[in-house]
C-alpha cells in the first residue's frame, strides 16, 4: 500500500509537463529505489532534472530515469501499415453494399446483400478476405445506437474459437459507412498485431 507521502511524490511527478506515466521500485525496506517516468516531450533531459529536484525532497537517494516516447513514434511510422477505408456504395436497386478497403497498395473489395446497416459489416469482412485476411470472427450483431439518424452504428463480432467477443464503434455520414468502420474498428488489434495473414 502507497504511503502518503508516496501518492504526494508521484501527484507532483504526474503533473510535469509531459509526463504520461510513472513507475516506481522499491528497496526491501521500503524505500523507492527507482522512480521511472515515460514522458512525451522535445526535452526529456529537462523533465529528468526537474523530476530529480522533486525526487530529493522526497527520497534522496531515489535514482530518476526518463524514458522518451518520440523513438516510439518513429517505430510506429515505420511499423506494419493498416487497413484502411476507401469507400462504401450502396445500391438502392438490388440491396447490396460493395465496400472497398486498401492495404500497403493492394484493394479488397467485399459484397453483400444484407441492406445498407447489416451489409456495410459483411462487405466489409468479405474485404478483408478478398485482402488475404483469415477472420476468425462471423458477425453477431449491427445495431444503431437510437433509431434516428446520425448516431453511432455498434459491431459485434462472435469468435469462432470462443476467445472473445469483439465491439466496434463509429459514426459517418450514413449506417453503411458507420457499420463498414465499426467493422474495422472492431478488428484494429486483430488486424495490426498481423493476425490472420
Amino acid at each position: 500500500m502507497m504511503s502518503r507521502t508516496e501518492e504526494d511524490f508521484e501527484l507532483e511527478l504526474r503533473s510535469l509537463a509531459g509526463v504520461l506515466n510513472v513507475g516506481m521500485t522499491h528497496l526491501d525496506n521500503g524505500d523507492i529505489d527507482v522512480v521511472t517516468l515515460v514522458v512525451n516531450t522535445k526535452d526529456p533531459s529537462a523533465t529528468q532534472s526537474v523530476a530529480s529536484q522533486i525526487a530529493s525532497l522526497y527520497y534522496p537517494e531515489a535514482k530518476v530515469v526518463v524514458d522518451g516516447t518520440s523513438h516510439l513514434l518513429s517505430l510506429q511510422r515505420q511499423g506494419p501499415t493498416r487497413v484502411a477505408f476507401v469507400r462504401a456504395d450502396y445500391d438502392s436497386k438490388d440491396g447490396t453494399c460493395e465496400v472497398q478497403l486498401t492495404i500497403a497498395g493492394r484493394v479488397g473489395i467485399g459484397r453483400a446483400g444484407s441492406g445498407p446497416l447489416i451489409g456495410g459489416a459483411e462487405a466489409t469482412l468479405s474485404a478483408l478476405r478478398d485482402l488475404g485476411y483469415d477472420i476468425p470472427f462471423s458477425l453477431l450483431t449491427v445495431t444503431n445506437v437510437t433509431n434516428g439518424r446520425d448516431w453511432p452504428v455498434v459491431v459485434t463480432l462472435r469468435s469462432n474459437s470462443n476467445s472473445g467477443d469483439r465491439f466496434g464503434i463509429a459514426k459517418a455520414d450514413d449506417d453503411m459507412v458507420s457499420a463498414a468502420k465499426a467493422t474495422l474498428d472492431s478488428l484494429n488489434r486483430f488486424l495490426a498485431n498481423g493476425e490472420g495473414r
